[in-house]
């Protein structure tokens, strides 16, 4: 009973945390949504703003999503059934996010060794690719890293001591390690160009 207690405590606050660092990134991009331009690495091309804005919101649309869904299903970690759905969600976001971050953490260390050329999307109409790629290394990249981080602590914290537990971690871990893999082959154009990230 005392474990059953301190797991619930323990995903409220991992849910809560995870909603919040959500959050603290939908603000992030929603300030470019807005029309702000501070701390951009570049300049965006005249008469492509609003297509830069409205990237920028379709991300603070799914950030909040991403920010409301771990507190919003909380009450539903006690059916069965809803379980395996939060597990199955936990795992993707996970291994999506962590994977992620993994391949542009990369990606951005070897653009910065002038091992890799990042091409940039033409409503940019210059970017200074040093600012662009510290700018990922330490903001971007690092909030993917923790929100998969917190998703995959939902689910070990729900699945509790076990086997269960350990299948599931390592199936998320074998497949981050997999995907990492072929984004970083992709990225630096041993296989053809992929886009998993």
């Amino acid at each position: 009973m005392a474990t059953e207690i301190a797991n619930r405590r323990a995903l409220t606050q991992v849910s809560v945390a995870a909603g919040i660092w959500g959050l603290c990134y939908a603000a992030y991009r929603g300030y470019y949504a807005a029309g702000g331009t501070a701390l951009l690495p570049g300049t965006i091309r005249p008469g492509a703003e609003g297509q830069f804005q409205l990237i920028n919101l379709a991300a603070v649309v799914v950030l909040a999503v991403a920010a409301a869904l771990p507190v919003a299903v909380l009450p539903l970690w006690t059916r069965r059934r809803s379980r395996l759905v939060l597990l199955t969600l936990c795992w993707v976001v996970a291994v999506g996010c962590c994977m992620h971050a993994l391949i542009d953490m990369a990606q951005r260390v070897l653009s910065l060794a002038g091992l890799v050329h990042i091409a940039y999307p033409p409503l940019w109409a210059t970017v200074d690719t040093r600012v662009a790629d510290l700018q990922d290394l330490v903001g971007n990249e690092p909030w993917f890293l923790l929100e998969g981080l917190a998703f995959g602590a939902l689910g070990w914290i729900a699945l509790g001591p076990g086997r269960p537990r350990r299948r599931w971690a390592g199936s998320a871990l074998a497949a981050t390690g997999a995907l990492t893999l072929v984004g970083l082959l992709s990225v630096t154009g041993v296989i053809g160009r992929m886009i998993i990230a």
